[in-house]
């Protein structure tokens, strides 16, 4: 068990998780001191190691060492959201520069908690890959060699300062691949899109074709998703489902992600799970869960959230 004390008085007052810290007075989610006495004892790879794989349990743990306990063929779906090539972020512990020097470092290390995700994965399992820019392409030719790739979503996120001498870049992409062409999952109805009638066209008997209208007069028709979403919007401070965490996904995404591709009932495991929102949207969808992250406190605010 990972075990951490309530932190002394200066940490207190400085702590990045909680509400006295430099972060915005009014974000939704805090660790208090309180909270390191309640969540004192967390499970961790080792605990994993012992016992096997509890649902709905987050280890406190490196994502490839935890993804090699698990068991062959066990998991429904695969979303990962792992630290991006280059990233320089706050996790809370001081600046996390890019630990590989080079891309080709990178992908090496992607590769093989990759292979251990397709490993775990069930025949009509799936994988979402989150990435930027920088090593989308890479991404997509790594995931070929293990999965079938059925597409590239691209999302907008609407967030940060612009660049002086570049395009300011508002997008992320996000990998989809399956292990089966033709057991995979994918939920059509569940994640159609609500889109305006604008040329309505009828029937021989003048009614409405493929789509509705209401007693309001809206026109609509429920429609396929496309690749390219922009609906999505980065946490911020107002947000119930923000956090401190810097590199957060919104609840929306992995929600659209799951619905698609996974049933109720079934294994989602998050390698890289950061503040939870996987873990919390899968427990919202009647999902279970499994993740691994390498700081414990946010498996700690993980709980609270989950709690909440």
């Amino acid at each position: 068990m990972a075990k951490r004390n309530t932190p002394s008085e200066p940490l207190a007052r400085t702590h990045p998780l909680m509400r006295n810290s430099n972060a915005p007075m009014n974000r939704t989610l805090f660790l208090e001191p309180e909270d390191w006495e309640r969540y004192a004892q967390l499970p961790t790879v080792d605990t994993l190691r012992a016992h096997g794989p509890v649902d709905n349990t987050i280890y406190v743990g490196d994502a490839l060492e935890g993804l090699r306990l698990l068991p062959d063929a066990s998991v429904d779906l695969v979303f990962a959201d792992p630290p991006y090539f280059g990233l320089k972020k706050d996790f809370g512990y001081g600046t996390r520069k890019n630990p590989w020097k080079t891309l080709e470092d990178y992908m090496t290390w992607a590769d093989a908690w990759i292979r251990e995700a397709r490993r775990v994965l069930l025949p009509h399992g799936a994988i979402y890959l989150c990435c930027g820019w920088e090593s989308s392409g890479a991404m997509q030719t790594l995931l070929s060699h293990h999965f079938i790739v059925k597409n590239r979503l691209t999302w907008r996120r609407e967030k940060g300062r612009g660049a002086a001498r570049n395009w300011k870049n508002n997008m992320e992409d996000i990998w989809y691949a399956v292990v089966d062409e033709e057991a995979y999952l994918f939920h059509l109805n569940d994640v159609k899109i609500k889109k305006e009638i604008i040329a309505p066209y009828t029937n021989a008997e003048g009614q409405p074709k493929d789509w509705v209208e209401t007693d309001e007069g809206e026109r609509f028709r429920m429609t396929c998703p496309p690749n390219i979403w922009i609906d999505l919007t980065v946490p911020f401070w107002s947000m119930p489902e923000n956090t401190p965490h810097p590199t957060q996904k919104p609840e929306k995404l992995v929600e659209r992600c799951l619905l698609a591709s996974s049933n109720p009932g079934g294994v989602v495991v998050d390698p890289f799970m950061g503040s939870g929102t996987t873990a919390a949207v899968a427990a919202r969808l009647g999902r279970r869960f499994l993740g691994f992250e390498v700081y414990d406190d946010y498996v700690r605010l993980t709980l609270k959230r989950l709690e909440r």
